[in-house]
């Protein structure tokens, strides 16, 4: 089972309301995704702390119904 970036954006979002989300299916397959979030959450947190925080916004679906997401985080003002 696939997952459309469209659900994806709405999980990131849902956790981080002021989130600057850009993501492409790097495959065509709904399975194999890069994804570029900004957000004023990940100040201060290292980038394994920003991932682990998107994976958990993603609540479970990583490796399941998501397969791979290659992820790029920054933090905002």
């Amino acid at each position: 089972m696939a997952m459309k970036a469209s659900e994806i954006e709405a999980y990131i979002k849902a956790a981080f309301p002021d989130a600057d989300i850009e993501i492409k299916d790097l495959a065509g397959d709904d399975n194999h995704f890069a994804a570029v979030i900004a957000s004023s959450a990940f100040k201060g947190k290292t980038r394994v702390a920003q991932h682990q925080m998107v994976y958990a916004a993603l609540k479970g679906h990583m490796g399941g119904t998501l397969h791979a997401l290659q992820l790029q985080t920054a933090a905002k003002d």
